[in-house]
């Protein structure tokens, strides 16, 4: 299954990208690099006027001395639909030493056609369509699949919590929208645009609400109900985050590092520590415990291993937002917030311990 259907379907934008190779040197620092595309449209029934040619600047600021293949991607809107023929041309700073004349590299020249804009904003190399989506989807698969293994273990009803963890998933992702809007209102696009983005924050606020008043409606016990969705949640975003390295968001800071994965924000593909994979593997190992806290258990714990394990993923993504390439919003928010979770992480476990839960 293929987008070519969608290929004629206006907006039209064109997507770019040059390749090319950082330096390599082991001494040299960082460099910018300011590239000029210029397009030029094919036509056949009249000579080329202003809207049949563009130029766009793009500068990557950072790039690493031996850090291998970097792709930078841009997007050419309201321009005629057709095809276009672009020149790549990396250029020198008037008045500036950098990037010095050995570490140019060379122009190059493509011809491509315009695609529906929608689409085109959001492929790049190393950027795999409907990644997010689909793993994202599976990971609230084995969410629900997971949860319903520790319901029937704890004697809940297996269908009304069933119901009730659909409805909380699927309002989850409208919390994980409007959260993203509230924190990005620069990016802003509408509801429906396909480069804007979600928060796991907000899906876990909503979600957890959802189940909160569920259970209260229902008359079911809460404790009980959140410690049989704590492994199946930490499950699904171990999954999920699979989606993000996959889809080009959440992406890492860029390195020349061994321990570097290639990958792309959607705009530059190169080499980053691959933070969502970090965050994949902790959530994967918190919910691993809480299913073997769980298991070997004789009750429920009161809400307590919910509790632990999700102030322990909070603790966890402070540690890693330092390895994001993106700007935090506070100056101390990460370090409260930090030592806030370890708190309740500590006083969950506590209050597990002279809840009086046996083990077997």
């Amino acid at each position: 299954m293929t987008c070519s259907a969608l290929d004629t379907v206006e907006p039209q934008a064109l997507g770019v990208t040059y390749t090319f190779t950082a330096a390599d040197s082991s001494t040299a620092t960082p460099y910018p690099l300011t590239v000029a595309f210029t397009g030029r449209r094919k036509v056949t029934q009249h000579e080329p006027g202003a809207v049949d040619t563009f130029e766009v600047i793009e500068t990557v600021t950072d790039v690493l001395p031996s850090s291998g293949r970097v792709s930078l991607s841009t997007r050419i809107e309201n321009i005629p639909a057709g095809t276009w023929e672009v020149t790549a041309r990396p250029q020198e700073r008037a008045g500036t030493d950098d990037p010095p004349a050995e570490f140019l590299p060379v122009a190059a020249t493509t011809t491509g056609h315009t695609g529906f804009a929608p689409l085109i904003k959001v492929r790049a190399p190393g950027v795999r369509l409907g990644a997010w989506p689909g793993l994202v989807t599976t990971g609230a698969g084995a969410a629900l699949a997971l949860q319903s293994l520790f319901v029937g273990r704890m004697g809940l009803p297996a269908l009304p919590v069933l119901a009730l963890s659909l409805i909380a998933c699927l309002l989850g992702v409208l919390g994980a929208r409007v959260y993203y809007m509230i924190e990005h209102p620069v990016r802003r696009r509408g509801w429906m645009n396909m480069s804007s983005g979600m928060c796991i924050q907000g899906f876990v606020l909503v979600a957890v609400a959802v189940l909160l008043g569920g259970a209260l409606l229902l008359k079911l016990p809460i404790g009980s109900l959140l410690d049989a969705t704590a492994p199946g949640l930490l499950l699904g975003m171990a999954i999920g985050r699979l989606g993000c390295f996959f889809g080009g968001c959440c992406a890492g800071r860029p390195t020349a590092s061994r321990w570097g994965r290639w990958s792309s924000d959607r705009k530059l593909g190169r080499l980053r520590l691959p933070t969502q994979l970090y965050e994949s593997a902790m959530a994967l190992l918190l919910g691993a415990t809480a299913s073997v806290v769980l298991v070997v258990t004789d009750r429920a714990t009161g809400g307590a291993v919910f509790v632990a394990a999700l102030a322990a993923y909070v603790a966890g993504r402070q540690l890693l937002f330092p390895l994001r390439d993106l700007p935090r919003h506070t100056t101390h928010g990460r370090h409260i917030v930090l030592i806030v979770s370890i708190i309740i992480v500590l006083g969950a476990i506590l209050a597990g311990i002279l809840s009086g839960g046996a083990i077997r």
